[in-house]
């Protein structure tokens, strides 16, 4: 069984996709399509930025979504490559629906990019922030994040003050990998949640804070999932989702499905619930899989899931696909 991964936003440089632009005709004509859809120029925003721009979420989760197809697409054409089921990191999980052809890519190039600015548009900038618990099982940080929000709130109420835009919470927001969530939520919350982490001085574990525009992945984004509710029952509506030829696992189940009613109302979940990365990769591993390839900018994805196979003694291979080397050496993998 082999499956393809495809990341999330984060993964976004200037130039990526750039061998595959000059190289290939199916890239160029994904960029293309991809432009027409937003009504830029995505050729230039990749490869000259300003990489301030690119950023930015209304850009970096269609410009993701544009090259992971893209390379997708190239490893379809030029080396045969077919996958027995895709999943996606966040926003990724977009580019995983198009390639198992549940969604037209025109469509899902213009959802992401609405779907960026909801998700901006849902915290005030400066209210929310995310941090990377690290060291820490699972049930612990879940236990703090209730301890901080608990904490935070009592906090608010002593002050007295009511200038806060938002409610107050932290909240685990992705399973990347054992000893490895990120937590997202309210800056005071997540605040708490790191002093603490310190305070507890448990050795190997530590708070990161990351740079952040908004809160992804928690109950305070749930304006973003109304507002893709909204997009998503049009779709329907129009009938703008087809039957799975490959099947995909959601982020919020964590389980391999075939079923493509329950796609919408999954993406929109999604917005606002933790990403079920880890979980995911052990329901590949249990279904036996063993190769997995990553197409689209960067290695992140297989970084965490050969974390994730280490304590649980699987063997498995990751092959990134972003330019001609990776794609040759993923065609080498094949031959094998």
């Amino acid at each position: 069984m082999n499956v393809g991964f495809f990341p999330g936003q984060g993964s976004q440089s200037i130039g990526m996709g750039k061998q595959f632009y000059d190289e290939f005709t199916v890239f160029r004509q994904t960029i293309e399509e991809a432009s027409d859809s937003l009504k830029m120029d995505l050729k230039s925003l990749l490869f000259d930025g300003p990489e301030s721009d690119l950023t930015l979420t209304q850009n970096a989760q269609p410009a993701i979504l544009a090259v992971s197809t893209g390379c997708f697409r190239v490893a379809e054409r030029e080396i045969g490559l077919k996958v027995d089921a895709t999943l996606g990191h966040s926003l990724g999980e977009y580019s995983a629906l198009v390639a198992s052809e549940a969604i037209p890519f025109s469509d899902a190039i213009s959802w992401v990019h609405q779907r960026g600015l909801a998700m901006q548009k849902a915290v005030p900038v400066g209210e929310g922030t995310m941090s990377a618990i690290l060291g820490a099982e699972d049930a612990l940080v879940e236990e703090w994040c209730k301890e901080a929000t608990a904490h935070a709130n009592a906090l608010r109420k002593e002050s007295g003050e009511n200038t806060f835009a938002v409610n107050c919470t932290v909240e685990p927001a992705n399973y990347n990998a054992p000893g490895q969530i990120v937590v997202s939520g309210s800056v005071d919350a997540v605040d708490a949640l790191e002093k603490l982490i310190a305070e507890k001085k448990i050795r190997g574990v530590m708070a990161k804070r990351l740079s952040v525009s908004a809160p992804f992945h928690c109950s305070l984004m749930n304006p973003a999932r109304l507002a893709m509710e909204e997009i998503f029952a049009a779709a329907k509506k129009a009938g703008q989702l087809s039957p799975l030829q490959t099947p995909y696992i959601p982020n919020r189940t964590a389980r391999l499905t075939q079923e493509n009613a329950v796609v919408f109302d999954l993406l929109a979940e999604q917005v606002d619930h933790a990403v079920l990365w880890k979980q995911s990769i052990e329901t590949i591993f249990q279904r036996g899989c063993k190769t997995a390839f990553e197409f689209g900018p960067g290695k992140v994805l297989q970084g965490l899931a050969k974390r994730i196979a280490k304590p649980l003694s699987v063997e498995f291979e990751t092959y990134p696909i972003y330019d001609v080397e990776t794609l040759k050496t993923a065609e080498g993998r094949l031959n094998s």
